[in-house]
């Protein structure tokens, strides 16, 4: 079977005092959304996946009206950060020089408060479970930039969280069997977008 691994559009910057921040898209990020249906939608694609995080959800929607399909909603899809009270984007961090970034650079993830492990091992979980409800089909997967990280780097024995940056609405294949067996398709497509989208790199 084929993973199409999407990671979702430009989100906002957003600040929550009474529980996590979970941001949507902002306009960039919703062109971002559809240009990527637009892309997929001529692939014969079987189930849409989707972390429950607003930005995956909302990067996914457009193929899934394009398609006439629900999104599967995973937890296991969502990324590290569920549970912060603020999202600020990476590039952003990395703009300013942010003493944030420099943890993130160095994989300082405890002071962070990621646990790696853990973390891993629900990403792959849930990759794992879709692989094996879906034999020998075709899967859109709405997702974050370190669970694309993680589910492509188990694949080559990679294990930092940020190998590569994927870009926003960057396209990544991964082939799989139940048996356990994976390998790469593709990493980090990004034929339909227009060079003027913001990229996250």
């Amino acid at each position: 079977m084929e993973l199409i691994l999407v990671r979702h559009g430009l989100p906002i910057r957003e600040t929550s005092e009474s529980g996590p921040a979970d941001p949507g898209l902002d306009i960039a990020g919703r062109e971002q959304a559809q240009a990527v249906a637009d892309w997929l939608r001529t692939e014969q694609i079987d189930a849409i996946y989707s972390s429950p995080m607003k930005r995956a959800l909302e990067t996914a929607m457009p193929l899934c009206e394009a398609l006439n399909m629900a999104p599967t909603i995973l937890a296991g899809l969502a990324e590290f950060d569920r549970d912060a009270t603020s999202y600020v984007p990476m590039e952003e961090l990395q703009a300013q020089d942010h003493p944030e970034w420099h943890k993130f650079r160095d994989g300082r993830w405890d002071e962070l408060g990621i646990d790696l492990p853990a973390f891993r091992a629900r990403v792959l979980e849930a990759i794992d479970h879709i692989v094996n409800a879906h034999p020998q089909q075709r899967v859109a997967v709405f997702a974050h930039g370190a669970v694309i990280n993680v589910s492509t780097g188990s694949v080559i024995g990679i294990d930092d969280l940020f190998w590569f940056v994927p870009a926003y609405t960057g396209i990544s294949r991964l082939h799989a069997s139940r048996q356990g067996r994976r390998g790469i398709g593709s990493i980090n497509e990004t034929p339909h977008l227009h060079p003027s989208f913001p990229t996250g790199r």
